[in-house]
């Protein structure tokens, strides 16, 4: 059995136990310094112990596993994902980045840059809804106004740090001025693109763009029985046609998305037109400006439909995040180390987020994909399976192993 088999055979077992470790008997739950993650957190200590690895924490419950260089002060590269999840979740997203990364060192052993493989405690925000806690604490990103936020119990979270953080022992980890070589990242895909494609594996060209908004629609609420067509100002008729649009729009583009994934009307009756209508539009490009553009006719065509209905429309930008592009010089060398694995060289962008996004503002990040059975994630069906799990592996051995010629 060589190596990499070895490597992955293991992994495919850490990936199983950690998946036991839960906050909720019968589902997979650990989210932010819930006794779970924190366990959770320790195992992957100890496997990075294993490893020959220097071990620290933060307070937060990030952990750190450092493996030294053999060639003297050269800048680290970083590894890693994040320990926490949704609630009812399944076993592979995030966790499957961290255990490939200690498979991969058990492989390769030290390289002549140091390693940090990180362990994030929170990319899923299902606390204190706000994403990335863990790896934007590595980047020096939780200002007063982050620690001011709250959860449900009212808990601030400078106030979870201070009485339920894993103080004892507890470093600061900052990334935010010191040179690194780059943050790399495998991930499940958390769609169906690989599987209808067949490949195991792909790169990853950005971490998309993305705007989400309200919209409103207001008219006149009417009798649905003495009103006649014609005159109806019906908002929730006028919704289905801005919502048809956004579904033409998304078509537009195969980069773009667009979702409409929550409607409220009113009054709400059977026998009542629909006076009013609140809906939601998420929108997804890895291109900031043609994400904007398509936005802008988007909202134009919303403006015309409103119109036409003698509605009046009202729409607020909730969130916008730029999209993050990743390093198109790491990115070959992955595809380089991918084409070895798989013969192709994809690239797909990702409509989801990772804790990569707060790295790229400290350094070049790259991502790696692998294949997730129907495309599902935040789910207990999530899967990966071992083989494509060990052509993840194959990929980052290799990649670490092109690098480590420069």
């Amino acid at each position: 059995m060589d190596a990499i088999t070895q490597a992955a055979g293991q992994l495919a077992e850490r990936i199983e136990a950690l998946g036991q470790v839960t906050d909720t008997p019968g589902a997979l739950t650990r989210t932010f310094l819930s006794p779970a993650n924190l366990a959770a957190a320790a195992m992957v200590s100890r496997w990075m112990e294993e490893l020959g690895m220097t071990v620290e924490h933060d307070a937060g419950g990030t952990i750190r596993g450092i493996l030294a260089g053999t060639a003297g002060d050269l800048p680290p590269l970083l590894l890693g994902s994040h320990l926490d999840t949704v609630i009812d979740a399944g076993k592979y997203d995030g966790a499957l980045g961290v255990l490939t990364a200690l498979a991969a060192l058990q492989v390769t052993g030290p390289l002549p840059f140091p390693v940090h493989v990180l362990g994030f405690s929170d990319e899923e925000g299902v606390r204190f809804h706000a994403t990335y806690l863990g790896s934007r604490a590595c980047v020096g990103q939780l200002g007063t106004e982050a620690m001011e936020i709250r959860d449900f119990a009212g808990v601030s979270l400078a106030e979870a740090l201070g009485k339920e953080g894993w103080n004892e022992g507890a470093t600061r980890f900052s990334y935010e001025d010191s040179a690194c070589l780059a943050y790399v990242e495998l991930h499940i895909e958390q769609g169906r693109v690989l599987e209808e494609l067949g490949e195991a594996v792909c790169g990853v060209s950005a971490i998309c763009g993305q705007s989400r908004l309200a919209v409103g629609l207001i008219g006149q609420a009417d009798h649905a029985g003495t009103t006649p067509m014609e005159i109806r100002r019906d908002a929730l008729a006028g919704a289905a046609a801005c919502i048809l649009a956004a579904e033409r729009c998304g078509r537009s583009d195969p980069l773009l998305v667009a979702t409409v994934g929550k409607l409220d009307l009113r009054p709400g009756a059977s026998n009542a037109i629909p006076g009013e209508v609140k809906f939601t539009l998420d929108f997804r490009h890895p291109d900031d400006a043609c994400r904007e553009r398509l936005l802008g006719e988007l909202l134009a065509e919303f403006e015309a439909i409103a119109a036409d209905r003698g509605l009046k429309l009202a729409w607020d930008l909730v969130q916008a995040n730029p999209a993050v592009p990743c390093d198109p010089g790491l990115t070959e060398r992955l595809l380089d180390a991918i084409e070895l694995v798989t013969g192709g060289r994809r690239l797909l962008p990702s409509g989801a987020g990772h804790d990569a996004v707060m790295m790229a503002t400290a350094m070049p990040v790259a991502m790696v994909f692998v294949r997730c059975r129907d495309g599902l994630s935040h789910h207990p069906d999530e899967y990966a399976s071992p083989d494509d799990m060990a052509a993840g592996l194959r990929v980052l051995v290799g990649f670490l192993q092109d690098i480590s010629k420069s």
